[in-house]
């Protein structure tokens, strides 16, 4: 079998530290991963690049809620992703859309050029899942000179869009990488993988650990209206990753 990169999706300078304990290849760094993955501050870049040195992929999206933005929304992505580059991150990722869903080319350029100009990769990420011609889009990507794709095969889960991710891998031929995500876990990285052909992978695992810090007045919270416990947080659960790390690379031999 061949070397499969594991990606770990993190949102905290904790989740790297974890990833890399755990053996990952490479990380994707967010905030709010509730969201969908928003951009982290630089001071989560700073600390996960210091204890680590590994290698990690910032996001760069400003809101939730798909992925057409507001002038301002656009100008602060891009003083975010100059901010995050001159801090040390290894690439930027991102996703333009206009209202309907198509290609957000100028947007998209503007980004990657930032990134390119630095020498760094670029990452469109899973917004190509919502586009309505994926091909079209691999093709504007590519002509960009983005490095790679994130996606789900445009399904909820990979695991049901393992044959659109192998056409897509077959489409692009090694002129944009297709990285596979959203849903991979022990119990299908295998067959993922067998059903793609993909050379990496990207996926999170968490555990929660207890603040207790909140425990002398149970009645306050500070989120919105789903009200989560406030005395839990999540980490990446470096145990899981590292069994499926030790998993691939078993099967390299």
């Amino acid at each position: 079998m061949k070397r499969v990169l594991l990606e770990v999706c993190c949102g905290s300078a904790d989740d790297v530290i974890q990833a890399h304990r755990a053996g990952a290849d490479r990380v994707e760094l967010n905030s709010d991963l509730f969201h969908g993955g928003l951009t982290p501050t630089p001071g989560e870049l700073i600390v996960a690049r210091r204890e680590t040195g590994m290698k990690i992929m910032t996001m760069v999206r400003p809101r939730e809620g798909g992925f057409c933005y507001t002038d301002a929304e656009f100008a602060t992505a891009v003083e975010d992703a100059k901010l995050l580059l001159s801090h040390g991150a290894d690439g930027l990722v991102f996703g333009f859309l206009h209202q309907d869903g198509t290609l957000d080319v100028q947007r998209t350029r503007t980004l990657a050029e930032i990134a390119q100009a630095e020498g760094k990769e670029t990452v469109f990420h899973r917004a190509i899942d919502v586009v309505p011609d994926w091909r079209e889009v691999l093709d504007r990507l590519i002509e960009l000179g983005i490095t790679r794709v994130l996606t789900s095969g445009q399904e909820p889960d990979v695991s049901l869009g393992t044959s659109t991710v192998r056409e897509m891998i077959e489409y692009a031929a090694g002129r944009i990488q297709i990285l596979p995500g959203a849903g991979i876990t022990a119990r299908n990285m295998d067959r993922i993988i067998a059903e793609t052909g993909c050379g990496q992978i990207h996926l999170a695992a968490h555990r929660q650990l207890s603040d207790t810090s909140v425990s002398n007045n149970r009645s306050i919270y500070y989120g919105g209206c789903l009200y989560p416990a406030e005395d839990r947080f999540s980490v990446i659960d470096s145990g899981y990753i590292g069994g499926m790390t030790a998993r691939l690379r078993a099967a390299e031999s």
